[in-house]
């Protein structure tokens, strides 16, 4: 009688973790989750009073830069929602709701500081929907827009490649037909304007109409900053400061909820 084959035991393969909430990363850890990532976990442990968020790691920044199809690294944008789960039930706001948006800034930080290097993004989450919850949340119209268009148009040049000049272009020509010099002198009107003409000109630059969807913003920021590691303004100033990979390799990515 032929006895059953037995399938030697295999040991589980743990996914590599590449996403840390303030409570649980090192703080002393600046190489993996970069100088402010490492301080913000450092500080929300100790018990300070510093905005819910989370922190990508720098090795999730060096696995994406490797990967040929820039990709990020598998199952990331899953711990990413998980951690947004979090952020959401510690804040009452909901990430894309329309009645109490959640709005994140999305931020670079390397091990050694490199102020003004790489990039950006903030008021992450804004969409045709939650600039309605905004106005709500708010109650100032004027406000809301300032931020929507402000976001417009820092997204589309960090994360889309839009020339500022091109958004410069049409915000000068609102100002100009509304007749004001100065930037204050625009009302609510005049910024939703600039908004949608924004909204324009990001269709126009790159062939497809501006992200709508939340979760697609995000995905396209993290690679947007991972990227920025590698942009000419980092490398010149690693290469003029001596910045070695051992002292600093890859940037972390900071999300921390933006309260308005």
């Amino acid at each position: 009688m032929e006895l059953p084959r037995t399938i030697p035991h295999q040991p589980e393969i743990t996914q590599k973790k590449f996403v840390f909430a303030f409570e649980e990363g090192d703080g002393k850890n600046k190489q993996l989750l970069g100088g402010k990532g490492a301080n913000l976990c450092e500080m929300t442990q100790i018990g300070l009073n510093v905005p819910p968020g989370f922190v990508i790691s720098t090795e999730a920044c060096l696995t994406f830069l490797k990967d040929e199809n820039n990709n990020l690294p598998e199952k990331l944008m899953a711990e990413v929602k998980r951690q947004m789960k979090i952020v959401e039930a510690s804040t009452g706001k909901l990430f894309g709701d329309a009645e109490k948006p959640l709005l994140v800034s999305v931020r670079s930080g390397s091990a050694l500081s490199m102020p003004g290097m790489m990039d950006t993004i903030l008021n992450l989450g804004l969409n045709a929907q939650t600039l309605r919850g905004l106005i709500k949340q708010t109650k100032n119209e004027r406000f809301a827009y300032d931020a929507y268009r402000r976001f417009i148009q820092l997204y589309g040049k960090v994360a889309l490649g839009v020339p500022d000049e091109k958004f410069d272009h049409a915000f000068a020509g609102v100002k100009v037909k509304a007749g004001v010099k100065d930037d204050t002198g625009l009302n609510a009107a005049d910024l939703k304007e600039i908004s949608e003409q924004f909204l324009n000109v990001v269709r126009d630059h790159t062939g497809k109409k501006f992200p709508e969807d939340v979760f697609e913003q995000l995905e396209i920021a993290i690679k947007a900053v991972f990227n920025s590691w590698m942009g000419k303004r980092a490398v010149d100033y690693r290469r003029e400061f001596g910045i070695t990979p051992q002292m600093a390799n890859g940037t972390a990515v900071r999300r921390v909820v933006t309260i308005t």
